[in-house]
C-alpha cells in the first residue's frame, strides 16, 4: 500500500518534478525518487502524458421561439366529460365515471391516466370510460393525460368539480 500511495503522490506531483527515478533499495524494495541516489543504479521512469481537458465552447442557443412553430398535437381533440360544470357532483359512496372525448381514436401504444387533484390517479387504460372510486367530497380537479409509457402525449384541460356525499348517522 506505501508504494502504491507513493507511486500515486508521485505522479500527483510529476507536473513539479522534472524527472522520475526509480531503484532498489539495500532491503530490496523498489522506490522512486526525483534524484537519482548517489551510488545506486537508477533508471528514469517514461510516465505517460497527463490528461487535460480543452475548455469547449458553451453550446448555441437554441433557436428563438419566433421562428418554431408551435408543437402540434397528437389528437385534435383530448377532453373529459361527464362531469357537472354548474352544480356538486352527487356520489354518496364516491364512486363515479368519467368520459373521455378523443378524435381522432386512440393510438397504440397511447393509454390513458387520470390525474386527480394534479396525481396520477388508477391504472392506465386504452378504455375512453374511467371509473374513480370512494372519491373524498369536497373541491378536486381532474384531467386526461395520453401516454406512451412514462412519456405523456398530450393532456386534457384541467376541470375543477366538487363532490357531494350524503353523510348517514
Amino acid at each position: 500500500m506505501g508504494r502504491g500511495f507513493l507511486l500515486m503522490w508521485l505522479l500527483i506531483a510529476l507536473p513539479a518534478a522534472a524527472q522520475i527515478y526509480k531503484y532498489t533499495d539495500a532491503s530490496g524494495n523498489t522506490a522512486y525518487s526525483n534524484q537519482p541516489p548517489d551510488g545506486v543504479k537508477a533508471q528514469p521512469v517514461e510516465l505517460p502524458p497527463l490528461n487535460s481537458v480543452a475548455p469547449q465552447a458553451p453550446p448555441a442557443p437554441a433557436a428563438e421561439a419566433s421562428n418554431r412553430e408551435p408543437p402540434r398535437s397528437a389528437y385534435e381533440v383530448l377532453e373529459l366529460t361527464g362531469l357537472p360544470t354548474d352544480e356538486a357532483l352527487r356520489a354518496n359512496n364516491g364512486t363515479f365515471t368519467v368520459s373521455v372525448l378523443i378524435k381522432p381514436r386512440l393510438q397504440a401504444p397511447h393509454l390513458f391516466r387520470l390525474l386527480l387533484d394534479g396525481q396520477p390517479y388508477g391504472q392506465s387504460s386504452n378504455v375512453p370510460i374511467l371509473q374513480l372510486v370512494n372519491i373524498d367530497r369536497g373541491e378536486h380537479s381532474l384531467a386526461v393525460q395520453v401516454i406512451d409509457g412514462e412519456h405523456i402525449i398530450q393532456q386534457s384541460p384541467t376541470q375543477t368539480f366538487t363532490v357531494q356525499r350524503v353523510h348517514k348517522r
